[in-house]
């Protein structure tokens, strides 16, 4: 499949807010304020949608949240669109999206991580539009540490660009910030320091892909469906990347082995593992659950890569053409858009 880039935003260009899964409660706009600012601080509008009730699990009912994302992806006015953040259920949004006109439509940027996998990473496989794997709306004042890159930043590139990211070596172990009694946080407290790790066996890593993937008690749903069909996607092969956001380390594991039958890493070259700081079960951990899905692929399988949901947040674009690292002296990652 052909990889389409959108264009790159330049000041003045639309940036488009809804939540296609969960809105924000009103204890939290004074943190949304924050985030449209800090977009807007860059030269860009804003237009927020109406989908952004934070009463409920979802935002509005499903009809009503697909319209939207759809028009927004497919107006020629709005360059880019992000969520506040994730959510559960975004899934009910895939049969009512309108793919067939925002693949036609001039591509948008469309971001988000967790529960917006569930739309972003189908959206590249269906319609070759690259899409952002990257920190959400929320998180976005946040200033990346050195080595790390913003979605703000990726938007803004033209096709054929090329950037590397670096692990910063440190992450936060401490848990979530309270946007309600912060609100203008925009500094990582990155209390731990950790580095990538080869799971699978000993040796440098170096290694390319297209990339592709998404949080996996979200992809398992979708895998065997056309909205995860990998097969075919990249014939030179795909670096695969996942990420667990909360479930324990026996339905992580259970997930990836569905995953895994269901043909999600055929084509992986190499599988990328977000940190988490998901639960073990009983004497199963995280790294063990993935080994026992995955060890058998016979492919390189970096962990503790900084795009998951502990802070900070290493984007990644859906569809680009990446390369892996990892040696005693280096561990990063270089994405293509071409």
């Amino acid at each position: 499949m052909t990889i389409r880039y959108p264009s790159p935003l330049r000041p003045g260009d639309l940036v488009g807010v809804t939540s296609p899964s969960s809105g924000v409660d009103e204890s939290m706009r004074q943190r949304l304020q924050v985030a449209v600012e800090t977009v807007r601080s860059r030269g860009y509008e804003v237009v927020v949608g109406e989908c952004m009730d934070g009463t409920r699990h979802v935002s509005a009912p499903a009809p009503q949240r697909a319209a939207e994302l759809t028009r927004m992806l497919t107006d020629p006015a709005i360059r880019a669109v992000v969520p506040p953040w994730g959510g559960e259920t975004a899934i009910d949004l895939l049969p009512l999206l309108d793919w067939d006109a925002i693949g036609a439509a001039e591509p948008t940027w469309l971001v988000g991580y967790s529960d917006m996998a569930t739309i972003i990473t189908p959206l590249t496989l269906l319609t070759g539009v690259a899409t952002v794997h990257g920190n959400n709306l929320m998180d976005t004042p946040y200033r990346p540490p050195a080595g790390l890159s913003s979605w703000l930043d990726i938007v803004a590139m033209a096709p054929g660009d090329t950037f590397t990211q670096t692990s910063p070596g440190r992450f936060r172990d401490k848990g979530w910030v309270d946007y309600r009694t912060n609100p203008g946080v925009d500094e990582f407290d990155l209390d731990a320091e950790g580095r990538w790790t080869r799971l699978d066996g000993p040796g440098d890593v170096d290694v390319e892909g297209r990339l592709i993937g998404g949080c996996i008690e979200t992809l398992c749903n979708l895998a065997g469906t056309r909205y995860a069909d990998t097969s075919g996607f990249a014939p030179d092969g795909l670096l695969v990347y996942v990420e667990a956001a909360g479930d324990d380390a026996a339905t992580i594991c259970r997930n990836l082995h569905g995953m895994r039958l269901n043909g999600f890493f055929d084509d992986a070259r190499a599988v990328i593992v977000g940190r988490t700081a998901a639960p073990s079960t009983g004497n199963l951990t995280q790294t063990e659950a993935v080994l026992d899905a995955l060890g058998g692929l016979g492919v390189p399988i970096v962990a503790d890569v900084e795009c998951g949901h502990v802070a900070p947040y290493l984007p990644l674009v859906n569809g680009a053409r990446g390369r892996l690292v990892l040696t005693a002296g280096r561990a990063e990652i270089t994405q293509t858009l071409d």
